[in-house]
């Protein structure tokens, strides 16, 4: 991980906490995803204290401390669904600064009594908002609780271009581990691990491929806004920090479908984690299966199963979701554009553009439209 900041502001001897992050196992996972013989290395950032988002915790505040934009004993405050909370609340624990994280209904209960007791204030959200969802009604309430404590700083993940650069150590580390890469997995939701790995490993590997994970209900890659039952990756707004022109391709996956590949990792690897974790896995595991032998795959896992004790392996929770006894297709289904149609299983589109640019070209096509009507109503 990159190097905490010793100045005398930083608490003594917390700095020495910022060595637990990073430098986490690759697994290979193969059988049942795969048939004898194929696989893909899953890299486990679950190993990290809180998961894959300390990483960019500990360097968005090092660089905004850097900067100047974070005074030393300022507040951060901060939306979260849960696992950048731990980021931040380990890097304020480092830094000496408190910590308010804004959340939604949504968030597990074990998950805002651990953040509690990491020294974090969580701040809860009561209702979504009209068009923006849960994301938009926490953003709202950080501005608020912003204006109510003057110096305060908001890392903004989700347009943070150093929540991209923060994986920087990740490549690496994924570089050395695996000697080379062919075909890139990652679950999107702010978009900064996807966006901050694969511009390092294309410079290592400039035939790389990024295959893209998202939920369905999610907005991220020009869907309908839905309610969503997965957290961690998915949106409803439209984060700047998603790196469009990388992607090769994109898939959603539902949580029945998550479910089934976080369960079977479990039986069959003791290693596994939440609903990115199921997607991503159910993703590599297809790509391991078509893409030629030799193809070197590597996924990455955020986080552990540890916070979903209580929905994605609780039987009871699963069983009044629908979410049991329904395993994925073999294979997803393909859409030609990211509009085409409103996806509701697992499915892929190969096409990947920048939705707000679908949106501005509807537009355009409309007042097209509208001015060959006019030019036949002149006629």
């Amino acid at each position: 991980m990159h190097s905490a900041n010793t100045t005398s502001h930083t608490k003594p001897g917390h700095t020495a906490l910022s060595v637990l992050v990073g430098n986490t196992p690759v697994l290979y996972v193969g059988e049942p995803f795969a048939p004898e013989g194929r696989g893909f290395w899953a890299k486990l950032e679950g190993f990290n204290p809180g998961g894959i988002k300390d990483r960019p915790g500990l360097y968005m505040v090092e660089r905004a401390r850097a900067r100047g934009d974070l005074a030393p004993g300022a507040r951060i405050v901060e939306s979260t669904s849960g696992t950048l909370g731990l980021g931040l609340a380990l890097a304020g624990m480092v830094y000496g600064h408190p910590v308010t994280l804004v959340t939604d209904p949504g968030l597990e209960t074990s998950m805002t009594r651990l953040l509690t007791a990491y020294g974090a204030q969580v701040n809860t959200v009561s209702e979504p908002h009209p068009t923006g969802g849960w994301q938009q009604a926490r953003r709202d309430r950080v501005t608020q609780l912003m204006r109510q404590h003057p110096g305060s700083w908001c890392p903004d993940q989700y347009n943070n271009p150093d929540n991209t650069t923060a994986y920087t150590p990740l490549a690496l580390e994924l570089a050395t581990e695996l000697g080379h890469i062919d075909v890139l997995v990652c679950s999107v939701g702010t978009g900064g691990h996807s966006a901050g790995v694969s511009r390092v490993l294309k410079q290592l590997y400039p035939g790389l491929t990024l295959v893209g994970v998202d939920t369905v209900g999610s907005t991220i890659f020009g869907q309908p806004a839905r309610p969503r039952l997965m957290r961690g990756l998915g949106s409803s707004i439209y984060p700047r920090n998603v790196a469009y022109d990388s992607f090769s391709e994109v898939h959603w996956v539902a949580p029945a479908e998550a479910v089934w590949a976080c369960r079977r990792l479990a039986a069959s690897h003791y290693a596994t984690g939440g609903w990115s974790v199921g997607a991503v896995a159910l993703v590599a595991g297809w790509l391991a299966r078509t893409l030629p032998e030799d193809t070197r795959i590597a996924a990455i896992f955020p986080d552990g199963p540890q916070r979903y004790l209580g929905t994605v392996y609780d039987d009871d929770y699963c069983a009044a979701h629908g979410l049991l006894d329904r395993p994925p297709a073999s294979e997803p289904e393909v859409i030609g554009r990211l509009d085409e149609k409103e996806v509701t299983r697992w499915s892929r589109c190969e096409r990947v553009v920048d939705p707000l640019t679908l949106t501005r070209n509807a537009r355009e096509d409309a007042r097209e439209d509208a001015r060959e009507d006019a030019r036949e109503d002149d006629r």
